[in-house]
């Protein structure tokens, strides 16, 4: 099962810009490899080029001793490499066994034999923890259950080399865990594991060793256990981040209540929530995938039916039944899922930035070079990172996608900000960025709502957190109050 890789100083181009710069290592087979670099180093383009989805420019890149030049992501999955992408590559309206075996269909003469592949799209199911029948159409999945089928979906080609981009970005815990047994099992049949993620505590308990790259260079490699998390760090940005959180400004606790919900109910998942957020204040929320959260905040800007629930902004009352009506008021939600509702991927960066503010910028018709002269200011002020500013959205990073979309969600100048797991899929110097702009956007008098599945982050971050746990308001912690332990004892009810 076995298989060994080799880049051999490749060098990648898009047009004028050269986005790898002669990399050169080797991939030990039946190892996991943390590959570790900030957004745009060059980790997923160099992985695409080894999965078959981009062509090097230059350079060579050997499997088993032997050149290889992949036409396609086809060529090489015959060969055993797949690539499990950060962002789905899912038909949302066919169902988990179509997906899993889409363009490897199993045949019983000139037929299509459905009964063997629904038993093998769920005995994949099985091998990630996933507990839905493969009947059931992508549609219907919650985000941390698309990404389990995207796993369901690799093991199904019985791959030798497996690359895993931030595969755990919207995983509980529990799932988590399973899917790092799997890795294990999978490394002990002598697989290839390589491991993109940003969450470094992952990276130091489960690969053997860590490649660092940095634009597009390769910096270094070494056993995991000779690297501790902030040296990490360290080498993936050029520079000590040790300061990742800012000291907390604390909120005025006479500020004004800009944002008020009191019995909301959203059938079959939320029940009862009631909170309040000041001028100044961020306000996390916690709690398992399942939990509510997402789907409280989709019912309150009107993306998701609520049956009960009242809402005031200033002390008044306010019916908020679309997103424009929210953005109208002064409240905008940034969704956890960039790709699908945060971001028309293919569409360009200007209008993308523009799209909520389209009847203040038209007078009445569109100024092209304004939109322009915003989107410098954007790419400015939030640090997006790109080679070509006409290019298309789906063309960046994740990290410099969530960039984007928080510029289009702050154009409007909202007084109410929630963020959905803000930093999914972020690596370490963007999360420092975005938290300091959260920083800066409650001391400006905004209430700023986070959603996050990363404790740390709403430890470090919150004033304040809400613990969720089966659509209920468990607990409502102070700063003070703010530990992993109280916050995991809330979301599993085993608090005393």
């Amino acid at each position: 099962m076995s298989l060994s890789v080799r880049f051999e100083r490749i060098v990648k181009e898009f047009g004028p810009v050269r986005v790898l710069h002669g990399v050169d290592f080797a991939l030990e087979p039946g190892r996991v490899v943390g590959l570790l670099g900030e957004n745009g180093a060059g980790k997923s383009t160099l992985m695409k080029i080894l999965a078959g989805y981009e062509r090097p420019t230059g350079g060579a890149l050997l499997v088993d001793g032997v050149a290889r030049h992949f036409a396609d992501a086809r060529d090489a999955e015959a060969l055993g490499i797949a690539l499990i992408d950060q962002e789905f590559n899912l038909a949302e309206d066919l169902t988990i066994t179509q997906n899993i075996f889409l363009g490897h269909v199993k045949r019983n003469g000139w037929m299509l034999d459905r009964k063997a592949m629904r038993a093998a799209a769920a005995l994949c199911l099985e091998q990630v923890g996933l507990a839905v029948s493969p009947d059931t159409t992508v549609a219907e999945l919650i985000v941390a259950e698309k990404q389990l089928v995207e796993i369901a979906k690799a093991l199904s080609r019985n791959a030798r080399l497996l690359i895993m981009d931030e595969p755990t970005a919207s995983l509980s815990a529990g799932e988590t865990h399973k899917l790092f047994a799997l890795m294990a099992r999978l490394k002990s049949q002598g697989a290839t594991i390589i491991y993109i993620s940003h969450k470094l505590d992952e990276m130091e308990a489960n690969t053997d060793e860590v490649v660092v790259m940095r634009d597009g260079l390769f910096v270094t490699r070494a056993p995991t256990a000779d690297i501790n998390r902030r040296q990490m760090a360290n080498l993936m940005v050029g520079r000590d981040v040790s300061d990742m959180f800012q000291p907390k400004a604390l909120a005025a606790p006479d500020a004004p209540v800009l944002f008020k919900v009191s019995g909301l109910e959203v059938p079959g998942w939320v029940h009862g929530l009631g909170f309040e957020v000041r001028a100044g204040e961020i306000l996390g929320f916690g709690g398992l995938v399942g939990a509510g959260r997402t789907e409280a905040f989709e019912a309150l800007i009107g993306l998701r039916a609520r049956t009960a629930g009242a809402i005031e902004i200033d002390g008044a009352p306010v019916d908020l039944r679309s997103p424009r009506q929210a953005m109208l008021h002064g409240v905008t939600y940034l969704s956890e899922d960039r790709k699908g509702k945060g971001l028309h991927v293919d569409l360009g960066l200007r209008e993308n930035l523009t799209m909520m503010t389209l009847e203040r910028d038209a007078k009445p018709w569109l100024d092209i070079k304004a939109g322009r002269a915003a989107l410098a200011r954007a790419i400015a002020d939030f640090g997006i990172r790109l080679r070509d500013p006409e290019c298309a959205a789906r063309s960046l990073s994740g990290g410099n996608q969530q960039k984007l979309a928080l510029a289009k969600y702050l154009r409007s100048d909202p007084r109410v900000i929630v963020l959905d797991e803000p930093t999914r899929g972020v690596d370490v110097g963007a999360k420092r960025d975005i938290y300091l702009l959260i920083h800066q956007l409650a001391a400006q008098g905004r209430a700023v709502i986070v959603i996050s599945s990363e404790l740390i982050e709403l430890i470090g971050l919150c004033h304040r957190v809400a613990v969720l746990r089966g659509g209920r308001l468990r607990a409502m912690l102070a700063s003070a109050d703010l530990t992993e332990e109280e916050l995991i004892a809330h979301a599993t009810d085993t608090h005393h």
